[in-house]
């Protein structure tokens, strides 16, 4: 833990000074007070926040490595400029083994069996 700290103290004392999000007020949503401020950044957020999301025409799939599995995202786009719908798929192979884990042994063993998998019960139910 105290290494971990002092790579995280190192690693905000070599950051450059100066805002971190993007100066791309159609895309970006304004800070608050801007935005009860000024008629234009209220415009930007009224814009962005109602309009749906513009993606390319057909499929796209990317991986996201979480801490306990990895994901992948699905968006699609079938008529229009919105999404049709976005779908985060897990890998289920550790609940797709478990009848051939569980033939054999008794009925006492499967609660080891099931602790030592580490499957997430959310993810079962799809």
């Amino acid at each position: 833990m105290r290494q971990s700290q002092r790579i995280v103290s190192q690693a905000l004392e070599g950051m450059p000074g100066g805002p971190w999000k993007a100066d791309a007020p159609k895309v970006v949503l304004p800070d608050r007070e801007k935005m009860k401020t000024q008629m234009e950044a209220l415009i930007y957020h009224f814009k962005i926040v109602t309009e749906a999301v513009h993606v390319p025409a057909g499929e796209a799939m990317c991986d996201r490595v979480a801490a306990r599995r990895d994901r992948f995202l699905r968006c699609q786009r079938r008529h229009g400029e919105a999404a049709a719908g976005v779908h985060a798929h897990a890998e289920l192979w550790e609940s797709a083994g478990a009848a051939a884990l569980f033939e054999g042994h008794l009925v006492a063993d499967s609660v080891a069996a099931l602790g030592s998998m580490d499957f997430v019960l959310g993810d079962v139910d799809r």
